[in-house]
């Protein structure tokens, strides 16, 4: 019997040591706003896709009097025309 509380003690003390131990090693999850990077063929630059771009984005589908879209889904052409307006219209 004294030896089953041994082990049973062991076993609860490994367990106390072992819990912070793997909380440490979780992976922490992202932020709720991922940060998407999109690349500017023309300007050879990066731009940070977020609300801010995606509300210049319909801003420049109502002036040039297009259907509304994501830009994911626009092709390379009309993304190259927004980058070129957009470097036009800074904020």
């Amino acid at each position: 019997m004294h030896r089953a509380h041994r082990y049973v003690a062991s076993l609860f003390l490994t367990a106390a040591l072992a819990v912070p131990v793997s909380m440490m090693a979780a992976p922490v999850p992202q932020e709720a706003g991922v940060q998407v990077r999109v690349y500017d063929r023309d300007h050879k630059d990066y731009h940070n896709w977020d609300d801010h771009e995606r509300h210049q984005w319909g801003i420049f589908l109502s002036d040039n009097h297009r259907h509304d879209h994501q830009y994911a889904h626009a092709n390379r052409k009309e993304q190259s025309e927004y980058w070129n307006w957009r470097h036009s219209h800074p904020d």
